[in-house]
Order: C-alpha cells, then structure tokens, then sequence
C-alpha cells in the first residue's frame, strides 16, 4: 500500500466563515468543490503534508515553549510559513485568537499559536536555518 496524500477533514459550523479564513486570509488555494443536498466541501491545497505523531509529554513540551502552558487538545494544525510574524498579524486581523505571539524555539523555528475559525489550534512556524 502506498499513501499519497494525507487530507484532515474538519467540519465547520461557519462554513462560509472557515473557508474565507484558510483559502482567503491563509492562502490555501482550492482543488476542487463539491455539494450536496444541502451541503458543501471544498478541498483546500496546504503544500506537502506530514504526520506529526507525538506522545503526551512531548506535546506538553511543545505547548510549553510555543505558549508557556498546555493548551492544545489531541489535534494541532502547523502551518510552515515564510514570515510568522506577519502570518499571526495577518491571521488575527481576520479573526483567529492569538495564543501566543511568534517565539523562537529550540529547533530554532519561528512559532507562533492561534485558534482559528471550526475550533483548529494552529501553529505557524518559519524555518530559522541553522543554528
């Protein structure tokens, strides 16, 4: 079996709201749209996809240096972006919270926290090079 592509689905109580917010204000650039009786999907481009798997103190450390406490439920979404600084800006003028403002971290990455529309925890990170 070959994987070859990982989608997260999320189901948005503010479809309109959610949609303007990731395709609009973050850039995903729509694959396709869809409807049915009723209802809606539209399938967003977000670049390459990883899985990140990580037990539950590992993901207390990363709450812990990118917010300074526990905060994420058992899903975040990470957004690798060019400029963080300006990413959380752009995303808090178009209604994400801020969790936590950008901060370098010890994989010397850029992060920053924000909860966005349909209840996602975000994290955007900006690659920082070499240490």
């Amino acid at each position: 079996m070959t994987v070859r592509e990982l989608r997260l689905v999320v189901t948005a109580e503010d479809y309109e709201q959610a949609l303007t917010f990731y395709r609009d204000v973050l850039g995903l650039p729509g694959r396709a749209a869809f409807s049915s009786k009723g209802g809606r999907v539209t399938i967003l481009e977000a670049g390459r996809a990883t899985l990140e798997i990580t037990d539950p103190p590992h993901a207390a450390y990363i709450d812990e240096v990118e917010v300074g406490r526990r905060v994420a439920g058992h899903i975040r979404v990470a957004f690798e972006v060019d400029d963080a600084a300006a990413g959380t800006a752009r995303l808090a003028e178009a209604g994400a919270e801020v969790v936590a403002e950008p901060a370098r971290t010890p994989w010397n990455s850029l992060n920053s926290r924000l909860e966005g529309p349909a209840g996602l925890q975000l994290t955007l990170f900006e690659e920082l090079g070499d240490a």
